[in-house]
């Protein structure tokens, strides 16, 4: 999605996002009406080619401010098409040819439209901000994963045993660039939007300097409470960030987007029994009523390519099912984002289709809410559904610590494949924060051979349907 936000009309200075929803990151492209700047632009550069032809603008720069570890970038990719100067930490040690950018090293774009670097580590030790200048001054700034809205990045990714010093660095950091700009400079992060590269989450879209001086607890707290607060704060992160960033340094070779092979249902059949991943990408309301048996279910309605990336054995062969076309290639976009190249096969269709017409490979789930489970552990189990033997919650650690459903077992969805062994026989009635989560387990349970019932209903029912919750210290 792309939304146009224009930052000083008396300087002619506009800056466009380009948001990826599905990952969280912001991707921004800043011009005067002539030449353009691009910071930390993700793998599918044709967005961001698009966007500029429709503007008219021509690319002289593109920026990251550090090395990504959440998606593969695309900005050597870009700076090679365009010509455009690539403009990397010099601090970094990358596999290929940039402009090395320090702090205080300015750059101008034109009499209009200047950069200027500012060192702001703590998510990664060499992290750039750049402050964005007019004639009449800084109008605002490209944060990476330094301050964002209403919290910072977080510390972790590049190892626990940095994350504390890293914290703060990262509190330093959020405070130097407060003390730099001005209350009215907009502030443009790249993570923060349901990334697992923020610290913590926050609902707003756009934001200051000087909203954040009340709102960012880097600008509110001491310096040991934002640390003691960000570290507690921290979770269980995506498995594939451990090669993100080294592919990023080496330099992501360009993106591949042409069809992928399709297979027929023998073919299908085939991958299936070998134990590869065959995933359905309708959704999980699609899915459940109907789907073709050994698949998984990893919705195009939700996110994806985050739960995908994290959970899909390395070196396993990929099989996507869609509806059509242009889901698979839907789905094959936001997977290269994170490099998840070339899947093994596609099919589309139905699963009548997928199956050749053998019913005997068709299946579906039984779906239940918060309200039929706390009516089944009442004794009054509603028709067609078993009762309850475990309930399993496969949400992450702190959502589990925050609240969770007295007597249920606790196993995080990235966990449960290792973990399938530690569930009795019986019937497993798993639920997750929303319903997504809780599909994709239901999947793995049910090819394990246990007898599933998926909760499709969101967490905060639980309680207002009777059930008792309680935090893990109970």
């Amino acid at each position: 999605m792309v939304q146009e936000t224009s930052v000083d009309r008396s300087a002619g200075i506009a800056v466009e996002v380009v948001e990826t929803s599905s990952l969280g990151d912001r991707s921004y492209l800043a011009h005067d009406g002539q030449v353009a700047l691009v910071v930390d632009p993700q793998r599918d550069i044709d967005r961001i080619l698009t966007l500029a032809g429709r503007l008219g603008v021509r690319i002289t720069h593109v920026a990251e401010t550090h090395l990504h570890n959440d998606y593969v970038s695309g900005g050597l990719a870009l700076a090679r098409l365009t010509g455009a100067v690539y403009l990397v930490a010099g601090a970094d040690e990358v596999g290929f040819a940039r402009r090395p950018v320090a702090d205080g090293d300015e750059v101008t774009l034109s009499p209009r439209l200047r950069l200027s670097a500012v060192a702001t580590p703590g998510h990664t030790f060499h992290h750039l901000s750049y402050v964005v200048s007019g004639p009449a001054g800084p109008v605002g700034v490209f944060t990476g994963g330094s301050l964002l809205f209403g919290t910072t990045g977080r510390t972790d990714l590049l190892g626990e045993r940095h994350a504390e010093a890293l914290a703060r660095q990262q509190y330093d950091s959020a405070r130097r660039l407060a003390d730099l700009l001005p209350d009215g400079a907009q502030l443009w992060p790249t993570h923060g939007f349901g990334s697992f590269c923020s610290a913590s989450q926050s609902d707003a879209t756009a934001s200051t300097i000087g909203q954040e001086r009340t709102a960012n607890p880097a600008l509110r707290l001491e310096p040991d409470e934002f640390v003691a607060t960000t570290l507690a704060g921290l979770d269980a992160y995506p498995a594939y960030y451990a090669h993100m960033g080294v592919r990023n340094a080496t330099g992501a070779e360009p993106i591949d987007l042409t069809p992928v092979r399709r297979a027929d249902p023998d073919e299908l059949r085939r991958r299936i029994d070998d134990g590869e991943w065959v995933v359905d990408l309708r959704s999980r309301t699609a899915f459940l009523r109907r789907y073709l048996t050994g698949t998984l279910s990893f919705g195009l309605d939700g996110p994806m390519a985050t739960w995908l990336g994290w959970l899909l054995p390395a070196g396993r062969p990929l099989t996507l099912l869609g509806e059509s076309s242009e889901q698979v290639a839907a789905a094959q976009r936001e997977l290269a984002r994170i490099g998840v190249d070339r899947p093994a096969a596609a099919a589309t269709g139905t699963p009548e289709q997928w199956a050749g017409g053998d019913v005997e490979r068709l299946a579906a789930l039984p779906v239940a809410t918060f309200a039929d489970l706390a009516a089944a552990r009442a004794g009054r189990v509603p028709d067609g559904l078993p009762a309850p033997d475990v309930v399993l919650d496969v949400r992450l650690g702190n959502e589990w610590r925050a609240e969770h459903i007295d007597g249920a077992v606790h196993i995080p969805l990235p966990e449960l494949a290792d973990r399938l062994a530690e569930l009795p026989s019986g019937a497993i009635w798993v639920h997750c924060g929303s319903g997504y989560r809780a599909a994709v387990a239901a999947g793995l349970l049910e090819a394990a051979g246990h007898r599933v019932v998926h909760v499709d209903d969101a967490y905060p029912h639980a309680a207002a349907a009777g059930l008792a919750v309680v935090p893990a210290a109970a």
